[in-house]
């Protein structure tokens, strides 16, 4: 198979960047879109040109580090990790444009490598459980119900890639957040924490740039795990709790005029 690659070159974060085309050619249909970058950054070697920049790790499914859009979709038109769409999924001849996630609160670090390090600083705000050294309850001493087991691992397998955060025309990062919260708020791990969970990282979301839900749904459109809307609405919900359990001490005081 061949194709014409439209992608997206950068040199760093101050720099300017434009898209420049590059043909490759003898592609196997059963090659992933990763490998196919790779043969054409070995062309490019062998032409001692530098090579596209990119990320990936697992090459699974799993990590979520391949942070593309493929032809306008995150992460690709088939709703899972760029590392999971395959040459065959593309027509013989097509052209293909291979740019970047796009928002303020990811810079271009080089070329389709962002830094998406503020959903890292999201999850250290609140997105973790307190736990001690020392002897631990056995679990069997707190039951879970199957419904709300299911709930949890159902928000717990979001992998943070980010996609729904390029995917968002507000450049939200709620589906994530939102998944990150249901998870630790429906156990009964995560309850010493949960009065402020949401609202520290909702505030955090907020600092890093991130915009405002407004429903568009794309988010969970293009999420590679299929993670619910449902998210953000416990997501609200928790954070409206956390706001009315706070002290009134802790709560800003009032101006009048």
């Amino acid at each position: 198979m061949n194709f014409t690659l439209e992608i997206w070159r950068q040199f760093d974060r101050e720099a300017g960047g434009e898209f420049e085309t590059h043909k490759v050619t003898g592609i196997d249909p059963e090659s992933s879109f990763l490998e196919m970058l790779d043969l054409l950054n070995a062309k490019l070697g062998r032409e001692r040109k530098r090579q596209v920049a990119f990320e990936s790790d697992c090459r699974e499914g799993i990590c979520g580090t391949c942070s593309l859009v493929i032809d306008g979709y995150p992460q690709g038109p088939k709703q899972v990790t760029a590392c999971q769409i395959y040459m065959r999924d593309f027509v013989d001849g097509a052209t293909i444009k291979v740019e970047p996630f796009r928002n303020n609160s990811f810079p271009v670090v080089r070329d389709l490598v962002v830094d998406r390090s503020a959903l890292d600083r999201v999850i250290q705000a609140g997105g973790y459980i307190s736990t001690t050294t020392g002897p631990q309850p056995d679990p069997n001493s707190m039951p879970i119900s199957p419904a709300v087991q299911k709930e949890a691992f159902d928000a717990a397998i979001c992998i943070g890639c980010g996609a729904c955060v390029a995917a968002c025309p507000n450049g939200s990062a709620m589906l994530f957040t939102g998944a990150k919260v249901k998870h630790l708020n429906l156990l009964p791990q995560g309850q010493p924490e949960r009065e402020t969970r949401a609202v520290n990282m909702v505030e955090q979301m907020d600092a890093e740039g991130f915009g405002g839900c407004t429903n568009y749904g794309e988010c969970a459109r293009v999420c590679p795990q299929e993670i619910s809307l449902d998210v953000i609405g416990m997501l609200n919900r928790e954070y409206r709790r956390g706001q009315l359990a706070e002290k009134p001490a802790d709560r800003a005081p009032m101006t009048t005029q």
